[in-house]
């Protein structure tokens, strides 16, 4: 069976490395399957997951805050801000975050950047499902 390297990179370092069959995630026009020898392309990421199918038959989950695929033949790039494998999630730290973030949404102060409030809700909603496997 074919295989593709997959490399997930954040700015603190590599965050997943492997050989996989096929890497489906969330880009900002829709969701994208990749399979080895796709065509070359560079997509940007929205929050979201990232499944990668391994050739024993698992799927690993890593959680992206956006970001910019580069898709080759051969080998897929992540190049993401943040990036955490299902396991190593802090969920207790996720449902704080997202409580948080609904806090300063349901807010009537006008100091409130809503915008990033609501960047902050998605990244904790994304990260909880992750981890849970509600993908």
């Amino acid at each position: 069976m074919k295989t593709v390297t997959v490399s997930i990179v954040t700015p603190d370092g590599p965050a997943y490395d492997s050989e996989v069959t096929m890497v489906v995630t969330k880009t900002v026009s829709g969701e994208m399957g990749v399979l080895p020898g796709h065509i070359p392309m560079v997509a940007p990421l929205a929050v979201g997951a990232v499944k990668l199918k391994k050739q024993d038959g698992s799927t690993d989950y890593v959680a992206v805050s956006g970001g910019f695929i580069e898709i080759r033949p051969d080998k897929v790039s992540i190049l993401a801000p943040s990036a955490e494998s299902a396991a190593s999630i802090d969920v207790a730290r996720a449902k704080e975050a997202l409580k948080r973030a609904e806090g300063r949404l349901q807010s009537k102060q006008d100091d409130i950047d809503f915008k990033r409030a609501e960047f902050a809700l998605k990244r904790a909603l994304n990260r909880i499902n992750v981890h849970e496997g509600n993908i």
